[in-house]
């Protein structure tokens, strides 16, 4: 059974995700560790529960999801798993680097694409990849149905949804991925997001002022 721990990273306030199982391997999702206490916070936690990342993985590549990509990447030694057409977002990330003065960012050269319903297997649980795009090009969200968890990317938040404004974003695709692929699981699904607290599928059904779009 997959277990999670969320830390809160940036200024952007970032929801970083570490998943792992009895196997002790585990996941790194959307690392957004922007400095070395952040960074320390994150290895810390590896080191102290005795994980083994075997995955580094991106819902999608707005800035504040990637800001820890290279550190990750150099310091476990992992490959960058993303869905290829997130690379426009990825490249298009120095200008909005430049608005908040931040450096040049790096995309780290060791690349694996993830497709459409591809399942990842992390010790002895798998995640399934759902393409879920409209708040970025391509973003995925990622599934296990035994511990009925959504871990979805800026796709959908408690009693909102991800923000359509910026490259690669549309509206109506983002209406279809929430309605067509998020709310076709079980109501009972957790849904852990890019910002802010844990949903259940149910709850947006019921509760997300935008359901009436959706409907």
């Amino acid at each position: 059974m997959l277990q999670i721990q969320s830390f809160v990273f940036n200024d952007f306030q970032e929801n970083t995700y570490i998943i792992w199982d009895e196997s002790h391997q585990c996941a790194i999702i959307d690392p957004g560790c922007a400095n070395a206490s952040e960074q320390k916070m994150l290895t810390d936690f590896i080191t102290n529960n005795q994980l083994k990342p075997s995955f580094l993985i991106n819902t999608h590549c707005h800035i504040d999801h990637i800001l820890g990509n290279i550190f990750v990447a150099e310091k476990y030694q992992l490959p960058l798993h993303l869905h290829e057409g997130e690379l426009f977002t990825y490249k298009d990330t120095d200008r909005w680097a430049a608005m908040f003065g931040l450096p040049k960012f790096e995309i780290p050269e060791n690349l694996v694409f993830i497709e459409e319903n591809q399942e990842i297997t992390i010790g002895n649980s798998t995640l399934k990849a759902l393409f879920t795009p409209g708040h970025s090009i391509a973003s995925l969200s990622f599934y296990n149905v035994e511990s009925m968890m959504l871990i979805a990317g800026d796709a959908l938040f408690h009693e909102s949804i991800g923000r359509t404004d910026l490259p690669g974003g549309n509206q109506e695709r983002l209406v279809q991925s929430i309605k067509n692929v998020i709310f076709a699981l079980p109501d009972e699904t957790k849904v852990y997001s890019g910002h802010g607290p844990i949903t259940t599928v149910g709850h947006e059904k019921k509760f997300n002022p935008y359901v009436g779009i959706l409907s």
